[in-house]
């Protein structure tokens, strides 16, 4: 179906002090005040706690689908999480069945992960909430299930194609983190016949106000001279669009159809489905 022009290759500290069997730094007895109390891990608690009675902190922060783990290790340290009550800051620390973990003023919940895939249509916005009250994709997908789901990157209100919702943060942030490889292929339809010279220099990769957008594959639709097929690994905002703008073409239409390996074979425009186990396993090998 395509004609290719260019490829592209491409411990603790000596200075805390114990007491007997009690290994953790000594604590400070003095009185709190107000609800800025720091917490600390029960005495009576055993040294080693199994996975069956507790998850760190930051993997439950995650679950929630806050944010992927790392980042929750930076919210744990800058005190903005709460166990119980009281400010955590932490790293390693575990959170127990019953306790109350809090990040801004709302309770946390370790959900189930869902992985839901949409053929996004034209006209919806890739946002959680629009202060303009717009048509957003979240309005395609009321009901859908029970979790808290949120869309992994974004699609542009004109540009249609494959968009994958997640409550699962760390895959979230893997998935839209150049580094890690997860691929976007486009198919492109400009406002005029592109030439050789033009697709050839796209090839190479496009300097944009931002930063240098490398291109992996570019190729030219069998029997067109205005449709094209590109890949790409940048999440850079509407990327695609101004990387043909630099050179004088308007995309007319743009329709993504394929990300990190999942398409929208047998799914039309508007509709969704959920991802199957396989699809998320690949997912995860990533």
């Amino acid at each position: 179906m395509y004609k290719k022009i260019a490829p592209n290759p491409k411990g603790r500290k000596p200075s805390e002090k114990t007491t007997g069997s009690d290994t953790r730094p000594r604590t400070s007895h003095k009185k709190q005040h107000g609800t800025d109390r720091k917490y600390t891990p029960s005495k009576t608690a055993p040294k080693k706690v199994s996975a069956s009675e507790g998850i760190r902190l930051n993997k439950y922060i995650a679950n929630a689908g806050i944010c992927s783990r790392r980042e929750a290790d930076t919210l744990i340290e800058s005190g903005v999480v709460r166990i119980n009550g009281a400010i955590c800051t932490q790293l390693g620390t575990r959170v127990m069945p019953n306790d109350k973990v809090e990040f801004g003023g709302e309770t946390l919940v370790s959900e189930k992960k869902v992985y839901l895939l949409m053929n996004k249509p034209k006209g919806y916005i890739t946002t959680t909430d629009d202060p303009q009250e717009r048509k957003t994709v979240m309005h395609l997908i009321d009901g859908a299930c029970k979790e808290r789901i949120y869309p992994v990157g974004r699609l542009d209100r004109q540009t249609t194609g494959v968009l994958l919702f997640t409550n699962d943060g760390e895959m979230a942030k893997k998935l839209t983190h150049p580094s890690h490889g997860a691929r976007k292929i486009y198919h492109v339809t400009l406002d005029k016949n592109i030439t050789k010279v033009d697709l050839q220099t796209i090839a190479k990769g496009v300097e944009l106000e931002d930063g240098f957008v490398p291109v992996d594959e570019i190729n030219l639709i069998a029997g067109t001279k205005n449709e094209i097929g590109i890949q790409l690994h940048s999440g850079m905002n509407r990327v695609v669009r101004r990387m043909f703008e630099k050179f004088d073409y308007k995309v007319t239409k743009l329709d993504r159809v394929l990300f990190a390996e999942l398409t929208k074979k047998d799914l039309s425009r508007g509709h969704w489905r959920m991802l199957k186990d396989k699809e998320i396993a690949f997912l995860k090998m990533k």
